[in-house]
């Protein structure tokens, strides 16, 4: 992977995986692509379907990784997540009448490539 970006994008992802299956989820599926554009990670907990939306950031007193979750990307996030349950649900193993909820977890790095700080926060939007 060339691109730093990308790169620091896909690590995010990887940590917040890590993460979420320490809680107890169970990933099941990632990186779906739709025409509104990819949908980081979709789990799943006992009787809740968590869309998880992932932003990694590089430490550098800059914006919080929060902070690119606008409104504008909420709805994106929505209309990608309708999608996944329309195409995808009938095809994976979740509960018959899930909760549905929208996660975020913000990721930072060092500039050396150390975690700094991995939040959580459920229900974001």
């Amino acid at each position: 992977m060339a691109d730093p970006r990308r790169a620091l994008g896909a690590l995010g992802e990887r940590l917040a995986v890590e993460h979420l299956l320490r809680a107890g989820y169970r990933i099941v599926e990632r990186n779906y692509r739709t025409r509104h554009g990819e949908l980081d990670i979709v789990a799943a907990g006992d009787r809740c379907l968590v869309f998880c939306e992932v932003k990694t950031r590089v430490r550098g007193g800059g914006p919080s990784p929060f902070d690119a979750i606008n409104g504008a990307k909420r709805l994106k996030v929505r209309a990608m997540a309708a999608q996944w349950l329309a195409e995808r649900r009938p095809h994976v193993d979740v509960p018959a009448q899930p909760d549905l909820r929208f996660d975020a977890i913000g990721v930072t790095m060092s500039a050396s490539g150390r975690l700094l700080s991995l939040d959580h926060l459920e229900g974001a939007f």
